[in-house]
């Protein structure tokens, strides 16, 4: 049996998932109970107060990222019309029929899609996914098969999250993708990854 003593980065320290790109690890950052937007302080590790929610939208499915991931010009190429990665860990949402109330877990996820969102020109994906093992959407194996006015929910609550009043709304989101076309973007994150660990250590030329 091993451990460690202190405790990892949620980032850096945890793995990507068991089989990715097809099962991976979420860190719940918020929860569909949430009414205050929670995010990964990058330096500490932390959850940090981002902002309260604007609206009265909440997030439908838990909502967090994949560790060891990033969104950098390997990405973006997968987004038309981005000219950059959003410079984040790679979002992912996690359906789960039982409610799951509290953040800063770790789960294994099995991804059935995503949603293309271009937020001011940046590559902002939003895999979908459904808990391993989850008796209700074990048999979900792409985004199609999940009840067509849940994923609209998920869509308006990215359309919405950041709406502010009097000023237009900046995001963009495409008509949700299967599977194959997550598993690809999932891979391109792990690849800018491996590139920002590159840079952030020095071995990049």
């Amino acid at each position: 049996m091993s451990f460690q003593r202190s405790r990892p980065h949620p980032w850096h320290g945890l793995s990507v998932g068991p089989s990715p790109p097809e099962r991976v690890h979420a860190y719940i950052e918020i929860t569909p109970f949430d009414l205050v937007k929670y995010e990964i302080d990058k330096e500490t590790g932390y959850l940090r107060v981002d902002r309260p929610q604007r609206t009265s939208s909440l997030p439908p499915m838990l909502y967090g990222f994949v560790p060891r991931t990033y969104c950098g010009p390997r990405v973006a190429e997968w987004m038309p019309g981005a000219r950059e990665g959003d410079g984040d860990p790679l979002d992912i949402c996690v359906l789960s029929e039982r409610p799951i109330n509290r953040a800063e877990v770790i789960l294994v996820a099995r991804v059935v899609g995503g949603l293309p969102m271009l937020d001011a020109g940046e590559a902002d994906d939003k895999i979908i996914a459904v808990l391993e093992n989850d008796p209700v959407w074990a048999a979900v194996r792409e985004v199609a098969d999940l009840p067509a006015s849940l994923v609209e929910r998920l869509r308006h609550y990215f359309n919405s999250y950041k709406e502010l009043p009097g000023e237009p709304a900046e995001v963009e989101i495409g008509p949700a993708y299967g599977r194959e076309h997550a598993a690809e973007v999932i891979r391109a994150s792990m690849e800018d990854y491996e590139t920002l660990r590159d840079e952030m250590s020095g071995e990049a030329p």
